[in-house]
C-alpha cells in the first residue's frame, strides 16, 4: 500500500511539473489517503502483532 502512495505522488510530481494541475492535485488526495491507510493498518498491526496485509 506504501508502494501505491509513493507511485501516486511520483504521478502527481509529474503531472504539476508539466501543467496538468486537475490531474496533480487528484494524485495527491489519493496519495495522501493511501498514506493514512497505510499508517493505520501499520500501528494495528504493531499493536495487536499480527499480520493484517
Amino acid at each position: 500500500m506504501l508502494r501505491y502512495s509513493i507511485i501516486f505522488l511520483i504521478v502527481a510530481l509529474i503531472a504539476g511539473f508539466l501543467g496538468f494541475g486537475g490531474i496533480a492535485g487528484a494524485a495527491t488526495g489519493i496519495a495522501k489517503i493511501l498514506f493514512y491507510v497505510f499508517v493505520v493498518v501499520f500501528v494495528i498491526s504493531l499493536v495487536t502483532g499480527k499480520k493484517i496485509l
